[in-house]
């Protein structure tokens, strides 16, 4: 489990492709304290940690990750965002975060708005997530408010401190990302869907 707030950014170093399988290797400052079967969320996907070297450690993306993440379109020397499983005990800053990708979103706009951005994500609607106003969303494992929640698109606000510290900074119209919809609007989902 995680909470949304990164702890740091990674880089990616290298990319191997075995089979279904993609094997990425990250350069990051909290290298040397991560520790081999450790779970990681990588842009909000929860990956374990397979093998450290120096300052780069490797993790593995399974087909089933690459088919319903962004994960395939990542390159060397993009910029991730990293955070470490919450330990109990630990005040829950953001909100409850699985790591579980449950879907793909598109950027379709990105603006400064005097001081903080503002974008706004499409996502697929035929796979019955929705976004509540005021309520939580998970955007490349950043916990988010949502603003302007639509049908299939919906807005949020970032501050600077989390445009600096996230690889929000990057996000273009066109960018792919991933998307955590909260564990309360999936269940009200599930019951409108019945």
């Amino acid at each position: 489990m995680f909470t949304g707030i990164i702890e740091t950014l990674g880089t990616v170093q290298e990319i191997k492709k075995d089979k279904d399988n993609l094997h990425i290797t990250l350069a990051s400052t909290i290298t040397d304290e991560l520790q081999i079967d450790q779970s990681l969320a990588h842009n909000g996907i929860c990956m374990t940690v397979v093998a450290i070297n120096k300052n780069l450690y490797t993790v593995t993306a399974i087909g089933e990750t690459v088919k319903k993440t962004n994960i395939s379109y990542w390159k060397t020397g993009d910029i991730v965002n990293l955070e470490r499983a919450m330990k109990l005990g630990d005040r829950l800053d953001g909100h409850i975060v699985q790591g579980h990708v449950d879907q793909i979103g598109n950027c379709i706009s990105a603006l400064e708005t005097n001081g903080s951005w503002y974008y706004t994500f499409e996502y697929d609607e035929t796979f019955n997530n929705i976004t509540i106003e005021k309520g939580s969303i998970t955007v490349n494992g950043v916990s988010l408010t949502v603003v302007d929640s639509r049908n299939n698109q919906f807005s949020v606000a970032i501050i600077p401190y989390t445009f600096e510290h996230t690889n929000f900074q990057s996000f273009e119209v066109g960018t792919k990302i991933n998307l955590e919809f909260d564990l309360i609007g999936k269940y009200i989902s599930k019951l409108y869907s019945k």
